[in-house]
């Protein structure tokens, strides 16, 4: 018997305030399921044009994994002819289940580390530094021209941390004025957010910004492309506005002005991944393939088919770098399959998240490719 779905108007309500409004410019021509990533995937089928119709009837069946899957990609958006930000409407739904303690255990353990912490890895904040230990590495004081925010996965992550090693050898090597803020740094919320925690990004949003306004900052410089949306997106809701640069468009920039020279070769095939919050949500593609290209002896490749807007989510957004998927579930299991499909000995990334999901992928299917950031790349071309 088919189960009988009465709307429920005190939920369509709510989700209107929790800015659910984009469903009601559905029109369910369905052109979003064919460019979901997800549909890719042999082992999901998913719905995406039937989530604004649940949402205006406030039918959202909240235990299906349907609404823990979506990994915010906004491939969707890109496709809708009525610009549908399918990853807005589903925040709204995942606000009011995190309202009703319908959040995934892994991502509330992340969300009670960030609102007690100030990260996600259940680490003191006096740890956040310790990958500048080495490098001396000034904190910001407003005469520097840029604030440089590591991320909370280079700062704590072991893996992740020479990432922002290598930027800070990087920056110094052009005599880029720069510091850090340390211990009061707090994670940047983006996936939270996405996951639903509205008031706990709310309040670590506006100590972070009450941070950066006392320290004098005007030049955020990130790593993440997680952050770098956050804060050129949504800070300035709260009156947080600053001048937000990708690492990758930095490099560029001073390739491009002389000011780097990468003089070292590096004979290897590499194919560039494009992050969806770097690629597809800010427009960023080209800075990173300049820096790639400036690197002596290393041979660029791309993805047939699937590159720059059509680029497939690693997985990790949305909450999904902390939500456990089965094996044949995977994005990223997928995406580290089609590098290897061409011929590249390294897939080089420019964001953290790819990184860990690409490197767990590879390690789970004892795949014989490499993955590693632009700025360690870069750092090697330029023998640092």
């Amino acid at each position: 018997m088919v189960q009988k779905l009465e709307p429920d108007w005190e939920i369509v309500d709510a989700l209107m305030e929790m800015e659910g409004t984009d469903a009601y410019k559905c029109y369910q021509c369905g052109k979003c399921a064919g460019a979901c990533p997800l549909n890719m995937l042999d082992a999901i089928t998913y719905p995406v044009y039937r989530v604004p119709y649940e949402v205006k009837l406030g039918v959202i069946d909240t235990e299906g994994p349907e609404v823990w899957q979506c990994v915010g990609c906004e491939a969707c958006k890109d496709t809708c002819p009525r610009g549908v930000s399918q990853a807005k409407v589903m925040r709204a739904v995942r606000r009011v289940l995190a309202e009703f303690g319908g959040m995934p255990g892994t991502l509330q353990s992340v969300v009670a580390s960030i609102s007690s912490g100030g990260n996600p890895f259940m680490e003191g904040p006096e740890k956040r530094t310790e990958w500048a230990k080495d490098l001396d590495v000034p904190t910001f004081d407003g005469s520097q021209e840029y604030f440089y925010f590591s991320c909370c996965t280079p700062a704590y992550d072991a893996r992740a941390q020479k990432l922002a090693q290598a930027t800070v050898k990087i920056l110094k090597a052009a005599g880029v004025t720069f510091g850090i803020i340390g211990e009061q740094e707090k994670c940047c919320c983006e996936a939270i957010r996405r996951g639903g925690a509205e008031e706990v990004f709310s309040n670590v949003a506006s100590a972070n910004i009450a941070t950066f306004n006392a320290a004098g900052v005007k030049k955020i410089l990130v790593q993440s492309p997680h952050c770098y949306i956050t804060f050129k997106n949504d800070y300035p809701e709260f009156e947080g506005n600053y001048e937000v640069v990708h690492v990758t468009e930095l490099f560029y920039r001073l390739i491009k002005e002389g000011k780097l020279k990468p003089a070292k070769s590096i004979e290897k095939k590499v194919v560039y991944h494009d992050p969806c919050t770097l690629g597809r949500q800010s427009g960023i593609y080209d800075e990173p393939r300049e820096v790639l290209k400036s690197i002596p002896g290393l041979e660029l490749v791309e993805f047939p088919n699937f590159n720059r807007e059509f680029s497939v989510c690693c997985g990790g957004g949305g909450g999904g770098l902390w939500i456990e998927q089965e094996m044949d579930a995977r994005l990223s299991n997928l995406r580290v399959r089609q590098a290897v499909e061409t011929g590249a000995d390294i897939l080089a990334v420019a964001c953290p998240y790819c990184l860990q999901m690409f490197e767990d992928a590879v390690a789970n299917l004892h795949l014989a490719i490499e993955v590693r950031g632009v700025s360690e790349l870069l750092a090697e071309g330029l023998g640092l």
